[in-house]
């Protein structure tokens, strides 16, 4: 007998170790794909950038996931009312960051700055993704703290075009103030109640954040005018709503949910390889030899950093 349950024991923790690698993997690909979704969204934030003012892109990009994501998450959200009344507080303060600010800032620099260089700063946030997780008792490992380091040191390089000095503009101001937002974002994540559906928060950030740039929006309408409905203002509204809003975040925060925000953080360092590759192929931006190497170095510090 005692034999019998020291096997049926060492199935069950083998059982429960496959589980948990096929739970990583997943998390992993998941945040691998908002990532890639995320790297398209400055294409198209460039693309729009002349032709409809940041507030009102940002506020349209989430009437429009609203729409993309209701039929799947409106039934939920009513069934858990009473705990979205609840936790009311803290979807605010998610919605705040991850939703109005971080994306009205992304537009705003995307007036002044490339598709690529929006891509490269953004991937600065998965270094207070991780300091969000030490800070609230998450141990990061040698290993996955020397992939971040290397990491941000390719970034480093990539922004500074192959050295450490640097000449920030507006535009990469604001960048880095959407990854401050972002990076917050995240750490939230983590402390999202366990019983709370992630349709339900995901809707209800989304109506949240819409109704504070509601106020935004009509000011813009009212200084700036409206923009006109063309293909080229239509398309990437389109991809931001449905795609960058509607599909990543709701990848993202899954993620978030699975691997932790400062390993999906590292997993999100290829953001910047991704959006360079998308601003050669869509907006042709060159990319050089140092560039080359400085992702190189991205992808050695992704791949050490988001292994167990």
């Amino acid at each position: 007998m005692a034999v019998t349950d020291r096997v049926r024991t060492v199935s069950q923790t083998q059982q429960s170790s496959t589980g948990k690698k096929g739970a990583a993997g997943l998390g992993v690909l998941l945040a691998l794909l908002a990532t890639v979704v995320w790297s398209g969204s400055f294409v198209a934030t460039r693309g729009m950038a002349e032709t409809v003012p940041p507030v009102q892109a940002v506020f349209w990009r989430w009437i429009i996931a609203l729409v993309a994501v209701a039929p799947f998450a409106a039934r939920q959200a009513w069934r858990q009312r009473a705990l979205i009344r609840r936790h009311l507080g803290f979807i605010a303060f998610a919605s705040l960051f991850g939703v109005a600010l971080y994306n009205t800032l992304v537009h705003q620099a995307g007036l002044t700055t490339s598709a690529s260089t929006m891509g490269m700063i953004m991937a600065a946030s998965p270094v207070v993704m991780a300091l969000y997780a030490r800070l609230g008792g998450e141990r990061l490992g040698g290993r996955r703290t020397f992939g971040l380091l290397l990491a941000c040191l390719g970034v480093l390089l990539l922004v500074g075009d192959g050295s450490l000095g640097f000449d920030f503009g507006a535009g990469d101001l604001w960048m880095f103030a959407a990854a401050l937002s972002f990076a917050t974002y995240s750490a939230l994540l983590k402390r999202k109640p366990a019983e709370l559906g992630g349709l339900a928060f995901l809707i209800t950030t989304f109506v949240l954040g819409a109704l504070m740039l509601a106020p935004a929006y009509a000011v813009s309408v009212t200084v700036q005018g409206g923009f006109e409905a063309t293909a080229g203002s239509i398309g990437p509204l389109l991809y931001v709503g449905v795609f960058s809003s509607a599909v990543a975040f709701f990848a993202w925060n899954r993620a978030v949910a699975v691997i932790g925000a400062a390993r999906a953080g590292v997993v999100y360092y290829l953001q910047p390889v991704c959006a360079a590759g998308l601003g050669l192929l869509l907006l042709d931006e060159r990319t050089g030899p140092a560039q080359l190497l400085c992702m190189a170095l991205i992808l050695a510090g992704v791949a050490l950093g988001a292994r167990r």
